[in-house]
């Protein structure tokens, strides 16, 4: 099956993966990035160069301007040069609903497939940056959503057919390694976050941490940690505040005792990434609650759960000192996450599972 993977494709933890795993499974992908429209010409300097970026940033941040028009015609051309049976469009911001008419017309037996992580009914986006993704929505043959409000969603915005696609984690970057004395020198440490900052009392949660004395790491974007961090007695020494990718980040989780996780509340998450690759790691999961997860994971037999402050601390106070408990729950996550096909691999297969679905609706 020939697949098109299209999307922004700046980092390899979102399209790369999906692009790889329908390799693994065979098939022959090709890919459509675009990310790369929104760079200056290397050939300018100076003045001109800044005013270039400037004008190519405000198009991408706001989407709207030629090079918008640019992408969705180059996306049209190359469906129609690789005839592909699938698109799959990850997180479509900049992909429009006349786009996907004219790669229907190009290309009328592909199934055409949307995928978005992020929440594009949550309050709290600007409204432009939804503005094409929305509009689209009918012209998708599949609408995967990430999470399980969004079924409904999808279906209210005209969604033709709606799957839920949980996030994944990926073997070949999120697996159990033995640190080296200076990885532990590193990266050793009772409890680590990795993640994005969101002021959702997560940041208050990490101060309780340190306070009670646990040696934590944080990780993640700076530009938005190092401010809120900046005045924070518990959490200041964090500064700078980094992110950490591949297998630096698979050894930051593995050189924990305990790795949190905490949902986007932008997002309305009720569960996140992490609550699969945290598991893969062979490192023990202390997650904020939910329904969701709770369904994923057994509560203190494959990871554990906190509802509040004083939970939290409290499973910290358990688990950080009774090393056999926590492992024996960190192992049992770990072969949870497996054995449930929480991989790529095993999403994308569904994936192509619920398209063939999909063209056997359309021929019928």
């Amino acid at each position: 099956m020939r697949i098109l993977v299209a999307g922004d494709w700046h980092s390899e933890l979102h399209e790369e993966p999906v692009y790889r795993a329908f390799e693994k499974l065979g098939h022959e992908p090709f890919r459509f990035s675009w990310h790369q429209y929104f760079k200056a010409d290397p050939a300018r300097a100076g003045r001109a160069r800044g005013i270039e970026l400037f004008v190519r940033k405000f198009q991408n941040k706001f989407l709207v301007g030629p090079l918008i028009g640019r992408i969705n015609r180059d996306l049209v051309a190359t469906a129609g040069d690789i005839r592909p049976d699938l698109v799959f469009i990850y997180r479509g911001t900049h992909i429009t609903a006349a786009t996907l008419r004219e790669i229907r017309r190009r290309c009328p037996g592909a199934v055409l497939v949307g995928y978005n992580n992020d929440d594009p009914f949550a309050q709290g986006h600007p409204g432009w940056l939804w503005r094409h993704f929305l509009s689209a929505i009918p012209g998708y043959d599949l609408m995967l959503a990430y999470r399980q409000s969004n079924l409904a969603d999808f279906t209210r915005a005209g969604a033709k057919r709606v799957r839920l696609l949980r996030s994944w984690f990926i073997p070949e970057r999120n697996h159990p390694v033995s640190l080296t004395p200076e990885d532990q020198a590193r990266y050793g440490c009772d409890v680590v976050f990795v993640g994005h900052y969101e002021p959702d009392g997560r940041k208050e949660l990490l101060e309780e941490v340190v306070r009670r004395g646990f040696r934590l790491r944080l990780f993640g974007h700076g530009y938005a940690w190092d401010p809120a961090i900046g005045r924070s007695p518990e959490l200041r020494s964090q500064r700078p505040v980094r992110t950490v990718w591949g297998e630096e980040y698979n050894r930051a989780l593995c050189g924990a005792k305990v790795a949190l996780c905490f949902f986007s509340k932008l997002n309305r998450d009720t569960y996140t990434r992490r609550c699969f690759e945290i598991p893969a790691t062979g490192t023990f999961m202390l997650s904020e609650y939910s329904e969701d997860a709770a369904m994923l994971f057994e509560e203190g037999a494959e990871a554990a759960y906190f509802r509040s402050g004083d939970e939290l601390i409290q499973k910290l106070d358990r688990y950080v000192s009774d090393d056999a408990l926590r492992q024996s729950v960190a192992l049992a996550g770990l072969r949870r996450v497996i054995a449930d096909g929480h991989d790529v691999v095993s999403r994308m297969q569904r994936v192509l599972e619920w398209s063939a679905e999909a063209r056997s609706d359309a021929g019928a």
